[in-house]
């Protein structure tokens, strides 16, 4: 699943170099004392799995998953099943007709091949219909927050890449991004 808010590890070093720094003081004089540079953080896992409709997109993706897994499963099953009765019936075969079955065979194989490809298409577009306007809605609320709470910037703690490795408590809005979305439902 995607994550709701991408941060690059050149922006994490942005922002540390920008809180760490000291001011610039321009020749022409003294600038107005500028505001703190302000930092949040979210686990957008926990808020997906506890944003109003997620447990019913999930229930409906899984059923759809399920059922794409099984259909892999009868096709391989019978190519399985064609390979070994290739296997029993080739040394009596003429050399002509085990290619003609070798053929057979890397077709079926491709057509396989093209359907679990279909079939993975098809539950990615089917996840983003589910979760997109999910996270659409996540995403509203968290730049609201944002926003309104004058951050620069609010680092996903559940982003691959691990860039929180540890966070003062107090930074985490998750419950304030619940929150919201629980109003707003």
């Amino acid at each position: 699943m995607q994550r709701l808010v991408p941060v690059s590890l050149a922006a994490v070093a942005a922002a540390a170099v920008l809180v760490a720094a000291p001011p610039v003081v321009l020749a022409q004089g003294p600038s107005p004392a500028a505001a703190p540079l302000k930092i949040a953080f979210i686990s957008s896992q926990e808020i997906l799995h506890a944003t109003p409709g997620y447990a019913a997109a999930e229930s409906t993706y899984r059923r759809e998953f399920q059922a794409s897994q099984v259909e892999v499963q009868k096709l391989q099953q019978q190519l399985d099943s064609a390979v070994q009765v290739f296997d029993q019936q080739s040394l009596v075969l003429s050399p002509a007709a085990r290619v003609a079955k070798q053929n057979d065979l890397k077709a079926m194989q491709q057509r396989m091949e093209q359907r679990s490809n279909q079939l993975q298409d098809r539950l990615q577009q089917r996840e983003q219909e589910l979760l997109g306007p999910l996270r659409a809605r996540i995403n509203s609320v968290i730049q609201g927050i944002r926003a309104e709470m004058n951050y620069a910037l609010i680092l996903d703690a559940d982003a691959s890449g691990g860039f929180v490795a540890a966070a003062d408590p107090a930074l985490n809005i998750t419950p304030r991004v619940l929150q919201r979305l629980s109003q707003a439902q």
